[in-house]
């Protein structure tokens, strides 16, 4: 009912009905109204839907929208709690700033595939994502994505290795990459498949690597990982959403896996 048509009505049961029953009426449409709006604005929101085409490629999310089914502490036995410092609202999963919580793993691992996701942080923020990443090496548990706020001040002295799409502390992005500012949401991705390894930002390329390669090495070499001889090279793992404490959210998790090369 448009606004028009409402007062029309309102009018002719004006003339029709007594005073009273007319307030009445219009208490309850109002009352009705607003909570039809609460109930809207309070509802969790879903995770973004698939198209045809995503689905059809073989995607799947990784993130329902509404829980942290799929996800578990690193390091802790399945069914832990995992705690305050991780929280879903209307469809976003969110770090909480200052809540230590700890690092969340996919319950399930993959080797080769092509993984996206949506993500904005806090100013002078600090987080990432890491892949391949296993149990068995807490010191440096997988490859990181680093997402950062380059901008800031306070990271003003990192190295090109540190900053935001690189493979943190190893291989530096490209120096023109698209990043939006923090507060913004950015949209980045990982591809794994065989020895190959893709950091994609805001759909540009901007890194690419090869397990295991001169490269690599010699990065792992000069980073603090360099006392893990098996770092750097191929392993089927989980993905980490890392806990730096800073606020940072994320959406649109997905995942397909690929045939190996």
């Amino acid at each position: 009912m448009n606004h028009r048509s409402f007062l029309t009505t309102t009018h002719a049961l004006a003339v029709s009905v007594p005073v009273g029953l007319v307030i009445s009426s219009l208490t309850i449409l109002t009352a009705l109204s607003l909570g039809v709006r609460a109930a809207s604005a309070s509802a969790p929101a879903s995770a973004p839907a698939l198209t045809a085409e995503e689905k059809a490629a073989g995607w799947r999310p990784l993130f329902d929208g509404q829980s942290l089914n799929g996800w578990r502490l690193y390091g802790k036995p399945a069914g832990t709690p995992i705690g305050p410092g991780w929280r879903v609202e209307n469809g976003i999963l969110k770090k909480i700033a200052g809540i230590k919580t700890g690092d969340l793993i996919t319950e399930q691992t993959f080797d080769n595939f092509e993984l996206s996701w949506d993500w904005r942080i806090e100013k002078d923020g600090n987080n990432g994502i890491k892949y391949l990443v296993t149990e068995n090496r807490p010191g440096a548990p997988g490859h990181e994505y680093q997402m950062i706020d380059d901008d800031a001040p306070k990271w003003a002295t990192l190295h090109a290795e540190s900053r935001t799409a690189s493979f943190y502390e190893v291989l530096p992005p490209a120096a023109d990459r698209p990043l939006n500012p923090a507060g913004q949401w950015n949209r980045s991705r990982v591809v794994v498949r065989g020895p190959l390894v893709e950091h994609w930002l805001n759909d540009r390329l901007v890194l690419a690597y090869e397990l295991g390669s001169p490269a690599v090495k010699a990065g792992i070499a000069k980073s603090k990982f360099a006392k893990y001889p098996d770092f750097g090279q191929k392993l089927r793992g989980h993905l980490m959403l890392t806990d730096h404490g800073d606020a940072a959210e994320f959406r649109a998790i997905k995942l397909r896996e690929l045939s190996a090369p």
